[in-house]
């Protein structure tokens, strides 16, 4: 005869709920093991690359926003800006060798190739980026380019087998509303120098950007898997210096096709505030762009994608609160729903993802 569940006599003791005084304090001895399995100098090298992404990202947007507001007119040039800058990880590769006591990584015909192929991609995507500063406010262009998410995800399904859960389908289908909400919201949102078919475009070159990105985060991953094999900090930047390079072959090669080089004597004579105002915009382009790279990459290796995934998504609002106040960037109802909704979509990216890795930050 089966027992019963309940002996006589016995009562069930109902689980005790956990109080928020003990959760927090949960949450904080983590915190605290968290950061006592670390040496300080991981804290600060981390601290120091979180604010890389969070300050020199969004300065890298509105500066390309403000060359086209002050009277720049090319898309190469700003093209040409984002891998301009490809010495100064560079400069940083070669100490990591003596550092960390390590071998540059051997070069072979296909490693090469695939350095060309992301290279080319790269270049492809800062040109269609560039179309959508040209023609989009900066805080538009920001949220736009959170949909790379999207097909980051979506090509890291197709490419690189990496799964799909119900959080990132969430994500997916939240980013995409808040995208479609900017689109339907486009006549508080575009400049009055801008005509429609300009703003169509500068949407629709910046949603292919976010795709293009997509591509080239899954198979930078794709090269990591069959060619490089392991992820360490110096391959990881050698791959950021060869692209880049390669990137600013292919983008120096389209400005002197383009003869915009010739025109950045007269572009910078017409432009608001001079010859100085205009370098100073495009050496803080080169150099912040290139910071925020570098402070995505040190936290990659520091932290977690997850991690690196919150401060992307707080880099989204940042950059636009700041394009709001700094060029008076429109800002509707609309847009902030957007803004919220997009947060959102992240966190939930965020939320899904954080379970499998569950021992890192």
């Amino acid at each position: 005869m089966q027992q019963p569940l309940l002996m006589s006599g016995e009562e069930m003791e109902a689980p005790r709920p956990i109080s928020f005084q003990e959760k927090i304090y949960t949450y904080k001895t983590a915190v605290w093991n968290a950061y006592k399995s670390k040496p300080i100098s991981h804290w600060i090298l981390l601290t120091l690359s979180s604010l890389a992404m969070l300050v020199a990202f969004p300065a890298s947007s509105l500066l390309s926003r403000v060359y086209y507001s002050d009277g720049g007119n090319s898309k190469w040039i700003i093209s040409w800006v984002a891998v301009a800058g490809w010495p100064i990880p560079a400069f940083i590769l070669v100490p990591t060798y003596f550092v960390l006591g390590v071998y540059p990584t051997p070069l072979n015909l296909n490693l090469v190739l695939s350095y060309v192929v992301l290279g080319f991609l790269s270049a492809a995507d800062n040109l269609l980026y560039a179309y959508g500063y040209a023609y989009l406010p900066a805080s538009t262009a920001s949220l736009l380019g959170s949909t790379s998410l999207i097909f980051s995800a979506l090509f890291g399904y197709l490419l690189v087998k990496n799964k799909i859960n119900a959080s990132t389908i969430n994500a997916i289908v939240l980013i995409t509303c808040a995208m479609a909400i900017i689109a339907l919201d486009s006549d508080s949102d575009r400049y009055s120098y801008v005509t429609d078919s300009q703003y169509m475009m500068g949407f629709i070159w910046n949603i292919l950007g976010s795709a293009l990105h997509g591509l080239i985060f899954a198979l930078s991953e794709l090269v990591f898997i069959k060619l490089l094999g392991r992820r360490s900090f110096h391959v990881v930047l050698e791959q950021q210096v060869m692209v880049s390079f390669f990137g600013f072959v292919f983008t120096t090669i389209g400005l002197i096709v383009n003869k915009d080089f010739q025109s950045m004597a007269s572009e910078a004579k017409g432009f608001k505030g001079g010859r100085s105002e205009y370098l100073s915009v495009l050496i803080w382009g080169v150099v912040t762009f290139q910071l925020g790279v570098l402070g995505a990459t040190a936290v990659l290796f520091l932290a977690s994608t997850v991690f690196a995934g919150v401060l992307n998504s707080i880099r989204v609002p940042l950059t636009s609160i700041a394009a709001v106040l700094i060029l008076s960037d429109p800002m509707s109802g609309f847009k902030i729903l957007s803004l919220i909704i997009t947060f959102w979509g992240f966190g939930s990216y965020i939320y899904g993802n954080y379970p499998e890795r569950k021992g890192e930050l």
